[in-house]
This record gives C-alpha cells, structure tokens and sequence, in this order.
C-alpha cells in the first residue's frame, strides 16, 4: 500500500490539454493511416456540377451519381475532419472523366458514379469537379501533412452504350469473359461482360481512337494533348501502344499536381510487368514535380503504389498463387497489397493478430506492407456488417501492424445494409454526416476513432514497428521503429492501471495517456495510469 501511495504522490496523473501532443515523427508508408472515400457518396461540396452529359435517366437505389464531389472532400479538409481523425493519406476513387450513359449489368440501371468505368483518362468528369480543384485539394491536403493517393484502371475501358462506343480493336479486347481458372484465364479476358478488356499485354504502335481525337478537337486541346504524348515517347522510348499511353495520362497528375500515390484496380488481371513499368513512369513524373516545385516537396518517400490483388491476404506472404503460376507483386512496383486475409483475422485475439502480423511484416515483408481493412466497396462479406463491434473494429484495425484503411463511414457506423440497394451499391451509401452533428452514440464512436488515429499518425512504430507482449494479463504491448517507442494497453479495468516499462522508457521520463489525456513521471521502471478507459496509449513527452 505503501508503495502504490508513494507512486502517486510522485507520479499522480493530471489532466493533459487535448492540444498537447508528444514530438511527431517522420512519415512512413508502412504505417499510415489511409482514408478511403468514394468520392460521389462522401460530401456535395457544389450542387451545380451534379448533373452532367445528359445523365437524368432514373437509377437504381443507389447507382446513380449522388453528387459527392472533390469540393465537398475540400471542405472536410478545411474543418480539420480528416486531421481529427489523424488521417495522414486520402485515397480517392477514379476521378477521369467517365462514360455518360447508364447501363444495366443485372443489379439494375447504373451510372459510373464511381469512377471504374474510364471514357477519357486525360480529362477529370465533370460531376467530381475540375482539375483547378484537384489542385487545391492536394495542396490543402499537403499543407496539413495528408498525402493524396488516386485509383488508377488500366486494365479495362468502361462499358459500350449508346453514348459510349468501344475503343478500337487495336485497344481493347470484348471476349472471351474471365473464367478465373488460369493466368490466361484471369489476364487475356473481360473481367465481366460488355467490360472491353485492354491489350495490355501488347507492345504494338496504335493509333489513338478517333472518338478522343474528335473529341479533343471539339475542346480545343488536340494540338497540346498531341505534344505531350509525343514528348512522353520521345522520353521514354516507350512504343505506342495502349498502356503506355494510358500510364502517361494517369501518370500527368503526378506530374501536375503532385499526387503521392495510387491504389492499382484490378492488378492480377493485367500482366504483372504493367505495374513496374507503371511505377517507374509513376516515379519519374513524381521526380520531375519536386524539380519543378522544390518548396512543395513533403519528404524523399518514393512513389506508393499499392495494390488490389483480389483475395491476396497477409499468409501469402509475397507470393500471389494462380492454378498455373505463381506471382511476384511486390518486386513489380507494388510497396503494398490490399490485405484480404484480416476482415477474417478480426474475429482472433488482439495478440494473434499483433504478433503474428509483426513477424511476417518484420521479416518476409520487410521493406514492404500489407492494408488491412475491415469494410471496403466492393467486400460483401465485411468483418461486422451490421456495425455491431464499432469500437473493437476500431481498436483491431488501427492498432494493427501494417496501413490501416478506414473505409468512409467506419468511424460514423454508417450503414452497410441499404434497403433497395443490390450488389455492392448497399456498400455505397452517402456518409451519414447528420449522425456525426447531431447522434450522441455516433459522436462517442468518431471520438474512439480519432483517438486511436492520431496516436497512430503521431507514431509510426504503431503500424510499421515491431509489437513485444509485456505481459497478457493485464493485456500490454510495446511497439518500436527507429526512435519511436509506445506502451499500450487493452481491456484494461477502470481506476489505477501499472505497467512495467523498464527498458522502453526511462525512469524520470514524462509520459502521456493519449487516450485518457492524463500525464506522469516514470519511476522504478513503472508508469501509472489513473482513468476510467479501458485504453492505455502511452508515448514520451
């Protein structure tokens, strides 16, 4: 008793300012904390750009454009709301301009609200917003030290209608439809029906379609679009051919605006030579944009690529296996593969997934990461789809090694079961912004996110560290990467809380609960914490 009382006089916890934060650390992709939005659900930011090429044929419940758009993600920039949520990359459905008709593929009429069905990559459509937007946004994002991340298709066109006719012959493919039982069977195929596939496996000079030549002719920028491609070439000695000239068009907002990185759509269905090739363009426009903006420059990371291999998990370690061949992503430009494996995981222990995850991270990964995510898009099987588990979802997926990606909505329980929706349109819902002004539940939930996030984006140990058990129970670990130390604790009781910390922090050290907000002094090798959470985020001060 004697020993408790004398660790209070001289360690008693404070309330802390909730602006004070330990020293930030450096940025590192391997622990990010990534913000996934779709952009025509997440916020209407200008009502006037909601209706655009005639498109005001009735949709389904949900697969019409619901007029989200890069002015709304602007604002929520401008109110901190990503910062709130310690959010350090935003990655952002496809924004190039997408065909204008709707069509049905069986889950009723739909529109390319969501950005996967390109028309003409060189151009941003116009229901999202303008380039002069994008612009803004990636410098309002880079002054708040937030990296932007777009979501490039190279692998397929958008679907033909009425409005929309088919790249040539010499571009795309329409048949045979993927049968998934081979590496053929999975590259050289339509991904669905009416979906034209492009020849990305080609090396041949094509001509560009006459529909984009008409069509920028019409816009009065032919004479420019046919310089830049052809000092692209010039440069890069590159053949004409349609993923090339697909690459330089994607990798043009690099170059202009100075986007970080892109999340890669469909890679196992595209040749996985594309993907390094496309990331070394990707790089070199990267380059040339700090040449060019010297003061604009956030740090020397590489460009990120991170890719969607669909059914890729964690276990693979890196190695992507088809019925026939085994595949590489990772030394074909990837630093990251969406992880597959951990809406499954979830359902472990904390310490199962912390540590085994670490391991593989630390040792097969090592120099490269996974995403983790819980809820996505285009996942009808997510880990908690009736949001029953928020705040373990939360806990799970933010203090996991590896990205964490918090798809838009998680930190809200935005709902996942939509009424009327079919397919993945119940997925992709508009963000429940009145909850988050007004629903006290909701309110408490985005605090636990927010928390929990920026002890994250503070501290890079958190997803890119090695994770030590210090004792099971109570439920304590420690993370490191380079300088970075935390202890944290889980599923603690309320009232005074001891952990050792001999070894991680030294004695006479201030330390800070970011969970709590309460301060102290290390002593004996010990750190103390008085609060009523079951979360200890300890960090130096």
């Amino acid at each position: 008793m004697k020993k408790i009382f004398f660790f209070l006089s001289v360690a008693l916890l404070s309330s802390c300012s909730t602006l004070q934060n330990s020293k930030k650390e450096p940025f590192t992709w391997e622990g990010a904390n990534m913000y996934f939005l779709l952009t025509d659900r997440f916020n209407n930011g200008n009502q006037a750009n909601d209706v655009n090429f005639g498109r005001t044929e009735k949709a389904a419940t949900l697969r019409g454009f619901e007029g989200g758009d890069l002015r709304g993600i602007i604002q929520k920039i401008d109110d901190n709301y990503f910062s709130d949520l310690g959010i350090n990359a935003i990655w952002m459905t496809p924004l190039v301009e997408q065909i204008h008709a709707a069509t049905n593929e069986g889950t009723g009429n739909t529109y390319a609200y969501h950005g996967y069905w390109a028309k003409d990559w060189t151009a941003l459509d116009p229901n999202f917003g303008t380039k002069a937007d994008l612009n803004e946004l990636v410098e309002k994002a880079h002054a708040k030290g937030i990296r932007v991340v777009l979501d490039a298709v190279i692998n397929h066109t958008g679907p033909v209608t009425n409005m929309d006719p088919a790249y040539p012959n010499s571009w795309v493919r329409t048949s045979p439809q993927c049968k998934y039982d081979s590496y053929e069977n999975t590259t050289a195929c339509t991904l669905v029906a009416n979906l034209p596939d492009i020849l990305t496996e080609s090396e041949q000079p094509v001509e560009l379609p006459a529909m984009l030549v008409d069509k920028w002719k019409k816009e009065g920028r032919y004479e420019a679009e046919m310089q830049s491609l052809n000092a692209f070439f010039a440069r890069t000695g590159y053949p004409k051919a349609p993923k090339y000239y697909i690459m330089k068009w994607l990798a043009d907002y690099v170059q202009d605006y100075g986007i970080d990185g892109y999340r890669i759509d469909t890679v196992k269905h595209t040749e996985e030579e594309v993907w390094k090739d496309f990331q070394k363009v990707c790089q070199q426009s990267f380059d040339i944009y700090k040449l060019n903006n010297p003061d604009k420059v956030l740090d020397k990371n590489l460009f990120f690529m991170v890719g969607e291999v669909y059914g890729y998990g964690i276990s693979q370690k890196q190695i992507y296996n088809f019925s026939d061949k085994k595949v590489n992503y990772y030394q074909n430009g990837f630093k990251s593969l969406i992880n597959f494996d951990f809406k499954g995981d979830a359902n472990k222990s904390y310490e199962e997934i912390f540590s085994n995850y670490s391991k593989t991270l630390q040792s097969d990964l090592n120099g490269k990461t996974v995403m983790n995510y819980l809820t996505s898009h285009d996942d009808g099987s997510p880990f908690d789809k009736d949001r029953r588990r928020t705040y373990e979802s939360a806990t799970k997926l933010l203090l996991t090694p590896g990205i964490s990606q918090i798809y838009y909505g998680d930190e809200s329980a935005r709902s996942l079961t939509i009424s009327g929706a079919e397919g993945d349109a119940t997925l992709r819902s508009n963000m429940n912004w009145s909850d988050v002004k007004y629903n006290a539940g909701t309110q408490k939930l985005l605090q636990h996110y927010q928390k929990l996030g920026k002890f994250r984006a503070n501290h890079p140990s958190v997803g890119a560290g090695v994770h030590q058990m210090i004792s099971s129970s109570p439920y304590w670990f420690s993370r490191k990467y380079g300088t970075d130390h935390v202890v944290i604790g889980l599923d603690l009781k309320e009232g005074l809380k001891e952990v050792s910390v001999s070894g991680i922090f030294e004695n006479d050290t201030k330390i800070r609960d970011a969970y709590s907000g309460k301060t102290s002094i290390v002593k004996e090798g010990k750190a103390l914490v008085d609060s009523e959470f079951s979360i200890v985020l300890l960090e130096k001060i």
